[in-house]
C-alpha cells in the first residue's frame, strides 16, 4: 500500500534521519515505506510516523 510519508516529511522540511529520530522508527524502514520497497508495516510504526509528522494515520495513506 502506498503512503504519503515522503510528501509530508518534505513539507515539514525533515530528512529521513530527522523523521527517524522524531518517530523512533528506523531510517531504513522510513526509506522502504517511501520508496514502496516496504508495502506492509505494523500499525504501531504508522502511528509513530504519523505522530512525528503531526498527522493522523489515515492522512498518510494514498487514496
Amino acid at each position: 500500500m502506498p503512503y504519503k510519508i515522503r510528501e509530508f516529511r518534505q513539507a515539514a522540511d525533515l530528512s529521513q534521519d530527522d523523521l527517524a529520530k522524531l518517530s523512533g522508527v528506523s531510517r531504513a524502514t522510513i526509506c522502504g515505506l517511501e520508496s514502496g520497497n516496504i508495502e506492509v508495516t505494523t500499525t504501531e510504526t504508522l502511528i509513530k510516523i504519523a505522530r512525528a509528522l503531526g498527522k493522523n494515520v489515515s492522512d498518510i495513506f494514498l487514496m
